[in-house]
């Protein structure tokens, strides 16, 4: 098949890169060290549990969940627009 300029594995290159992007990015927004015991927004206790399940937690499972929700409204990212969705 011929591909012009481009290797037989350029695609998917570009996929595998893509992905390794997406996996960079989401361990450097990951926090470390000892989590907080209060909320940093709304000041609720952080049970024990959550500090020792999530490192570096700031945030009650209330207040994680609505900054979640505003992550994924100002993401911007069209997953059926994109090239890689119309590859499979």
């Amino acid at each position: 098949m011929a591909t012009g300029w481009a290797n037989d594995g350029a695609v998917q290159e570009q996929i595998d890169a893509t992905v390794e992007d997406a996996i960079r990015r989401a361990r450097s927004q990951l926090r470390q060290g000892p989590g907080l015991t209060h909320c940093e927004e709304c000041e609720a206790p952080i049970p024990e549990a959550r500090r020792q399940a999530v490192p570096g937690v700031r945030l009650c499972v209330r207040c994680q969940e609505a900054e979640d929700r505003e992550q994924r409204a100002a993401s911007g990212y069209n997953r059926r627009g994109s090239k890689d969705s119309q590859l499979r």
